[in-house]
């Protein structure tokens, strides 16, 4: 299911933020210079989704002392990931992909009408991308169903791992 290979440049994306600003990848990571973990969820109606962002902001201070900026983006309402992220106290950037841009362009996996079994509904699946300061890919995870991700853990030790091993 991988579009990408490790190194490879991921696409850049100018998305909605759940305020209703504009969030422009290239423009952060250029005003950044860090590593993203961009972390693509099925929506705030999915308690598994809402257990794992919860956990993201429990480790946030782990990422930020990392240098690692978390960004979130999902297909689902507006007004629901405002919510969900209030809900939550949720301080890293939440993203709506209504049009499927950035889920189709990391070639996402996307729940539609036409798959083989009911899902709450089209929405696009989990899914990870950790892209370094020049925005390559250094870690990516795909999912076709909302369980067997990485559990935040585990990313924090892919995170350690990486960094002690960059060449």
């Amino acid at each position: 299911m991988a579009k990408f290979q490790l190194g490879d440049t991921i696409p850049t994306f100018t998305l909605p933020t759940i305020t209703g600003e504009t969030f422009s990848f290239d423009q952060h990571q250029q005003e950044h210079k860090s590593w993203h973990l961009i972390v693509f969820f099925r929506g705030a109606w999915c308690p598994v989704c809402e257990s794992e962002l919860k956990d993201f902001q429990e480790h946030k201070g782990f990422f930020d002392e990392q240098n690692v900026h978390l960004l979130a983006i999902s297909t689902d309402q507006q007004e629901s990931l405002q919510e969900l992220a209030e809900k939550n106290d949720l301080a890293f950037p939440i993203l709506q992909d209504k049009d499927l841009t950035a889920l189709k362009a990391f070639d996402v996996y996307y729940h539609s009408e036409d798959s083989p079994y009911e899902d709450h509904g089209t929405h696009g699946e989990p899914a990870y991308f950790l892209v370094d300061e020049n925005g390559k890919l250094l870690y990516q995870q795909q999912q076709t169903s909302p369980f067997g991700r990485p559990a935040v853990t585990e990313l924090r030790k892919i995170v350690k791992y990486i960094k002690k091993n960059l060449k």
